[in-house]
């Protein structure tokens, strides 16, 4: 159970056991809503900063825009408050959930008169597909649900209604005894995960589903591009099927849940030699070290305590 001390509720600390909404409120009743994942993490040096937080709320400014609701509050702001709910609950390190969406009023498909409210918690949550995950590689399956269409879905937003096609997909994987399931597009194509980006290594180049497709728009997925470039790796941004997963020698996901997790089966055939490879394990370690150190090598991606 999540556990933390205080919520940011449109614009004030609350105590977390108030931190309640009504039942008539049109975000339960339809899924209009907008939501960012976010970690801070302790570094190497005992500071906490918090990765990437303006990319995160300018996509979830992005997004509420996309769900035709107007935040009443400005990207500054929403920082701030990220920042003083860390403080408020005393966490070094933490993951954040930031949330806009329609409060209580009318209901109705086309209902406009409902106040857009705002509201952030801050709890510790480890990786979410665990830390043996990370270690050693998950088991995958490819999806029986298809990542809506472009226009059917708006994939560049972080809108929650639209995530009852992951939260299926992901309780069939668990259901058949897998960690994780893998969403085709609806051409076939290999589109992410319930929740996250995917990459393979094929002949050595490393490939991803190119942002034209229905995919989020990763954070983490920018991250780890930006550091395979600076690492030389080559990358391919390209659609791509689901048997080259099978014969990839590498597959790894992101996300700020997940962070940087290698698959080491898909549809019970092993990738690669069953372990995280090399490329995914340096790709690891780079991204911890940008996100925990020692060292500031990106420091335009921490926002200090």
């Amino acid at each position: 159970m999540i556990k933390s001390e205080v919520a940011w509720m449109n614009g004030k600390l609350v105590p977390f056991g108030q931190a309640n909404v009504h039942v008539i409120t049109h975000t339960l009743h339809y899924g209009l809503a907008a939501f960012e994942g976010i970690r801070c993490y302790k570094r190497a040096d005992g500071r906490s900063a918090i990765f990437r937080l303006r990319e995160h709320i300018e996509r979830l400014l992005e997004s509420a825009k996309i769900a035709t609701m107007d935040c009443t509050y400005t990207r500054e702001q929403l920082e701030n408050a990220c920042v003083e709910t860390m403080k408020a609950n005393k966490l070094e390190e933490a993951y954040l959930r930031p949330l806009i969406y329609l409060g209580a009023g009318m209901l109705g498909l086309g209902a406009t008169a409902n106040p857009v409210e705002t509201a952030i918690v801050a709890f510790p949550w480890a990786p979410l597909l665990g830390e043996e995950g990370i270690k050693h590689g998950i088991r995958a399956h490819i999806s029986t649900y298809v990542r809506g269409h472009l226009n059917h879905t708006m994939s560049k937003g972080k809108i929650s209604g639209q995530y009852v096609n992951s939260v299926l997909a992901k309780r069939e994987a668990n259901r058949l005894g897998y960690e994780e399931g893998i969403m085709l597009d609806a051409q076939g194509r290999v589109a992410e995960g319930t929740g996250e980006n995917i990459f393979i290594v094929y002949r050595g180049r490393i490939y991803t589903p190119p942002l034209e497709m229905p995919i989020l728009n990763g954070i983490t997925r920018d991250a780890v591009l930006v550091l395979a470039r600076q690492a030389k790796m080559e990358i391919v941004e390209q659609p791509f099927t689901r048997d080259m997963l099978y014969v990839a020698s590498e597959v790894f996901m992101t996300g700020t849940a997940s962070e940087v997790t290698p698959v080491r089966e898909v549809d019970a055939r092993p990738i690669g030699d069953g372990k995280p490879g090399p490329i995914t394990r340096k790709l690891q370690q780079m991204f911890y070290a940008a996100a925990r150190g020692p060292g500031e090598e990106h420091p335009e991606w921490l926002h200090w305590l």
